[in-house]
């Protein structure tokens, strides 16, 4: 159940250090930086963890219920005008280049308070997303029916994949039922890969869901013909961004393909913990239907699995 937290008091009543007296300036883009603006709504939606009743690897149904209140981020256009796209698990990817800022318009559509925090991109205290009880500053509570615009600068030192999460009064439980996403950060004027795609690695588990058992998952899906299916040509550039969306320790594995770490050292079966990302990126040169998945057997078995189909 959601935990309900009051308001916090106005924070100069509540402040006890000086460092909560402290007022900043929203930021603006360097020079050559444009502002990369998102409208994204925080709401309930019902969400089915294996939609086509299949696992197609081991070409066996799957039979019990699959279907629980999920949590999460939706993408609408300017002004909240209209659902740009379907509730998503993740919710939608946040892109910016070095020198730009986002802003981030936040409706709360849900029936608790809720936040916005990113990882990997530089914000004042104002900008955090995280509720500190009565420290909390103004983007650290956004309450039902409530918005809230988060403004956050791509430094240098930002370059990368990360991920976005509720840090609110219920974090915890809201994160594990689909309240994240993912930023991508490049360096100015990278060019994206030909192929790109976002998975989070986490399970969906029966006392967060009411199902009858844990379901793992890449990007709320379980079982190949579930989970994302990735197609991709040879000739293109290909990049998976893997983050760990759970309190447990998983790999990515992707067959018939090997990429380089960040320490520059060849693999194809690389390791991460809670809310850590690995890009595993290569020009394709290998045609055919592959697996990926996690190569940690109980969440492989459990779901955790899913194509990348590869033309000549």
């Amino acid at each position: 159940a959601a935990t309900r937290v009051a308001r916090p008091r106005a924070l100069a009543a509540a402040a006890s250090d000086r460092v909560d007296q402290l007022r900043f300036a929203t930021p603006e883009p360097q020079p050559g930086g444009v502002v990369r603006e998102y409208w994204i709504t925080a709401d309930t939606t019902s969400w089915d963890i294996t939609p086509r009743r299949r696992d197609d690897w081991m070409d066996m149904p799957v039979r019990g219920r699959t279907r629980f209140t999920a949590f999460t981020y939706s993408e609408w256009t300017t002004g909240f005008a209209a659902r740009k796209r379907k509730p998503s698990m993740p919710g939608p990817t946040l892109q910016a280049e070095v020198g730009d800022v986002l802003r981030v318009h936040v409706r709360n559509a849900a029936t608790q308070a809720i936040t916005m925090h990113p990882h990997g991109v530089r914000y004042t205290p104002d900008y955090d997303g995280t509720y500190m009880g009565e420290r909390t500053r103004a983007g650290g509570f956004i309450g039902p029916g409530e918005e809230f615009t988060y403004t956050w600068e791509a430094t240098p030192d930002s370059v990368g994949v990360w991920p976005y999460h509720d840090h609110g009064p219920n974090h915890s439980l809201n994160l594990l039922r689909g309240l994240f996403g993912a930023l991508i950060i490049r360096p100015k004027g990278t060019k994206p890969p030909d192929v790109e795609q976002v998975l989070f690695q986490h399970a969906l588990a029966p006392n967060v869901t009411g199902l009858d058992k844990q379901w793992q998952c890449f990007n709320g899906r379980a079982y190949a013909g579930n989970t994302p299916t990735v197609r991709a040509r040879v000739g293109q550039s290909v990049a998976f961004h893997v983050l760990g969306g759970d309190a447990a320790y998983h790999n990515f594995h992707v067959h018939g393909h090997r990429w380089r770490s960040a320490a520059g050292v060849s693999v194809d079966n690389a390791g991460f913990g809670p809310h850590e990302a690995i890009t595993a990126q290569w020009t394709e040169d290998n045609p055919g239907r592959w697996l990926y998945h996690c190569h940690v057997f109980s969440h492989q078995d459990g779901g955790m699995a899913g194509w990348l189909l590869v033309d000549p």
